[in-house]
């Protein structure tokens, strides 16, 4: 049995290296540049090559720096790089021209049934006066597929079936399930109530249960996150293995995240590897994403920049094509740990009552109002959706007020074009020379753009680069992209690397997206600067994180909000897979609360562990001190001091945590995991009250503690007796010490005793008490009540002496009886 373990346990891994090697082979063509100086640069693309669901193919043709966002079928093996060179290869020499490929014969059909059974169909044949290429429906009312075995069916009237029955049936509920899915998809992208969705997820359920694909996937997908439906996944699991078996590259990245977060099955990082290199062989962009990750973390695999670079490039290429001129949705980062330590903080999101006031001063008339809303719902986040409309219907109220950053967005909007709102360049155009001509750094931006490409006027690129160079001068991000554009491909002007890389950095500055494509395209290739693997990994996966995939952070986010933390929990899972830091976190941060269910109470600990160590290692200041604090109270591990003080100093002296000093000094108090040292410890307290006032008040109570400790271990070193015995007054004091000693004390009596007579004597008298004053005459029938009074009062003071007589009676009546 150990033998055949080993056996298996060798081809296992044969077989993975086996892949491995044929993926990395397969991918390296886009590590390719241009033979001419460089990679091309991304500027802004075609709007309408966005589909939803984009595929790469699996053999990536060298020199296409843009994938196209449809689905290709791999090249064919006498296709040849054009113009580029692999990294760390030599160039070859390449044909001009590819050998020309032969096209496989198409298969013709032989028919069944008709008036020419067994017969062979012949393509073209004629049929009503056309002529046909492919089997045909028309003239059936039935929908079967048939063909004609002469050329002229009108005259020879021979014909049959080009499928069986059976076939037939199949593909008429495939097109009829095909149709559906369309339907109820056009549906969900068109509404955004939550109850609306989840009764099209169920349509789309019995869709997915006739077999339809695409259906299953985004039912499966579902029922992993509770999206609108019922978290189960353990369902999700049986889907998805269904559907890679068929070869769905989704199914597979599916499966290869259930491994490797051990989600229904048990982990096993092996079979996760598996399963994410056939999902990015099948074009799969996360797939791509989360192996760029593991090889640039070197989780579950050696370590490798290259291989990074490899599988972020191509995710980063296809992200760059896919950003508009309008620059797309906005990326929502909320910490889940920073909204518990700090309630007050809204974590970028904007409440509904704010909304609805700014909503408010824009009906107003509020131009600034108006404007801030129409940005909003051009490019979502923060709570807020994108809709273009309702964008268009601000920008437009602001634009006829007269505000210049109305008119040059309805620009930008009419340029790009939406579904809302029909491409018009003519129109851009004119928004754009309203906003210029007063000097809106927005519309000088879109003129360049307009120049440049030749949109609703002539290309001129002395002018792009004028109106370019105005808005650059004004600080507007897209003039400074498109002049570090012009520079590195020498547009209207020489080449020059150095103006490219200055103004690429000043638009990095500001977040664009295609700023840090360009940076990371430089930086991989080594133009303009010196070559930097892990320099263009860290801005390629920047680039990355901002795909449409990004949108999952909200939806996880608002899954916590609404108490569903399981479902937020796989989200924030699938999102820390692909390197998400912020994900990382708030699985860590869940999974340290112990909401969640789906994993049991002792796994929650070492999971949190190693999300907060993957967060720490890409720069989390509160995971790496949380990493101290798991090896200091053992949990997740053992308890480990030393460990623990590590991750301590390095928060400490990398990130200048205040935190971690005053960890460093109670540790430095205590000796624990380090060599005790009251003088360090002091040092470490104060450095954490000099880095953060909020530490001051407790490095106060920290600094008076250890005094008082310091004070009693002092006295405790101490032998007062041997002090005392060794201390000689006469020979310190000289011989009369006792004589100057009770001369002192004297005078100390006396000069308290001096000190409390003086006191005495400056005690004022009290001073006599002023004469009343006399009251005025009171009215006549007032007087008779006023002296009735001290005789109400004598008669009640003579009841109250005959009283106390009585009362002494009596007790003298019981003392004689």
């Amino acid at each position: 049995m150990g033998l055949k373990g080993c056996l298996k346990t060798g081809r296992t891994f044969y077989f993975l290296s086996i892949l491995l090697i044929v993926f990395v082979t397969r991918t390296l063509a886009d590590e390719e540049q241009h033979g001419n100086g460089g990679p091309e640069l991304k500027s802004y693309h075609d709007p309408d090559s966005e589909e939803e669901d984009v595929r790469l193919a699996s053999g990536i043709v060298a020199g296409a720096s843009v994938t196209s966002g449809h689905e290709v079928s791999q090249p064919e093996e006498g296709k040849q790089p054009s113009g580029e060179e692999l990294e760390g290869e030599e160039k070859e020499e390449l044909p001009e021209q590819p050998p020309p490929v032969e096209e496989k014969p198409k298969e013709v059909p032989v028919v069944n049934g008709g008036t020419a059974h067994g017969e062979s169909c012949i393509f073209p044949f004629l049929f009503q006066g056309k002529e046909y290429s492919d089997c045909t429906t028309d003239g059936r009312g039935d929908g079967r597929l048939w063909c004609s075995t002469t050329y002229d069916y009108d005259q020879e009237k021979k014909w049959g079936f080009c499928e069986t029955e059976e076939q037939a049936q199949q593909r008429l509920q495939a097109e009829e399930a095909e149709e559906q899915y369309q339907t109820v998809l056009r549906m969900l992208n068109a509404t955004t109530r939550k109850t609306q969705k989840k009764e099209l997820y169920e349509k789309l359920l019995k869709v997915a249960e006739k077999g339809h694909q695409k259906a299953m996937e985004k039912v499966a997908y579902a029922m992993l996150f509770g999206d609108y439906m019922n978290q189960n996944v353990t369902k999700a699991k049986e889907m998805f293995e269904k559907l890679a078996m068929e070869g769905s590259p989704k199914a597979q990245t599916a499966l290869g995240f259930l491994y490797a977060a051990g989600l229904g099955v048990n982990s096993s990082q092996a079979k996760a590897l598996v399963y994410y290199t056939f999902g990015a062989l099948g074009g799969n962009l996360v797939a791509h994403m989360i192996l760029g990750y593991r090889y640039w973390g070197g989780v579950g695999v050696p370590q490798s920049c290259e291989s990074a670079l490899t599988h972020y490039r191509l995710v980063a290429n296809q992200v760059a094509s896919d950003v508009s001129l309008t620059g797309g949705s906005a990326v929502q980062r909320i910490r889940l740990l920073d909204e518990v330590e700090n309630p007050g903080s809204t974590s970028g999101m904007l409440e509904e009552d704010l909304i609805q006031y700014y909503q408010f001063l824009a009906e107003k008339g509020d131009v600034q109002a108006q404007v801030g809303l129409g940005q909003l719902h051009l490019h979502g986040g923060r709570g807020v959706e994108q809709n273009h409309q309702r964008a268009y219907d601000y920008f437009t109220q602001a634009a006829n007020a007269g505000n210049t950053h109305a008119m040059a967005f309805l620009g930008k909007m009419y340029s790009e074009g939406s579904e809302f709102l029909p491409q018009n360049n003519e129109t851009a155009l004119q928004y754009f020379k309203k906003a210029s001509d007063l000097g809106n750094p927005v519309g000088q931006s879109g003129l360049g753009m307009a120049y440049l490409y030749g949109r609703g006027v002539p290309v001129n690129y002395e002018l792009a680069l004028k109106y370019f160079q105005k808005a650059a001068e004004q600080g507007w991000v897209d003039g400074q992209l498109q002049l570090g554009t012009m520079y590195y491909n020498g547009i209207g002007v020489k080449r020059d690397y150095k103006q490219a890389l200055k103004f690429f950095n000043l638009a990095s500055q500001a977040g664009h997206i295609l700023a840090f494509y360009n940076l990371a395209q430089m930086h991989a290739t080594g133009t303009g600067v010196m070559r930097s693997c892990h320099t263009a990994v860290e801005l390629f996966k920047n680039v990355c994180e901002r795909g449409r995939w990004s949108e999952r952070l909200m939806t996880a986010y608002g899954s916590f909000k609404e108490g569903e933390t399981d479902a937020a929990l796989v989200q924030y899972l699938l999102l820390a897979e692909q390197g998400y830091e912020v994900a990382q976190s708030n699985v860590a941060f869940i999974l340290d609360q112990k909401g969640a269910k789906i994993f049991s109470e002792n796994e929650t600990y070492p999971r949190a562990l190693l999300h907060w160590t993957r967060a720490a290692a890409q720069g989390y200041t509160v995971a790496r001190i949380k990493l101290g604090d798991y090896h200091f109270y053992g949990y997740g591990t053992d308890v480990d001091y030393e460990t623990a003080v590590i991750h301590y100093r390095l928060a400490s002296e990398q990130q200048h945590s205040a935190q971690a000093m005053f960890n460093l000094g109670y540790m430095h108090e205590k000796g624990l995991g380090i060599k005790q040292d009251i003088h360090l410890a002091k040092r470490f307290y104060d450095m954490a009250a000099e880095a953060s006032p909020d530490a001051q008040v407790p490095v106060f109570l920290a600094l008076c503690k250890l005094g008082l400790v310091y004070t009693l271990q002092y006295l405790q070193d101490l032998n007062l007796k041997e002090v005392i015995s060794q201390v000689d007054l006469d020979q310190l004091l000289g011989p009369e010490w006792d004589l100057y000693l009770m001369t002192v004390i004297a005078l100390l009596l006396g000069t308290v005793i001096a000190y409390r007579q003086r006191q005495h004597q400056i005690i004022v008298p009290p001073r006599p008490p002023a004469p009343a004053p006399v009251p005025p005459p009171r009215a006549p029938q007032e007087q008779p009540q006023a002296q009735g009074e001290p005789q109400a009062q004598g008669e009640t003071e003579g009841q109250g002496h005959a009283q106390e007589e009585e009362e002494e009676e009596r007790q003298q009546q019981q003392q004689q009886q």
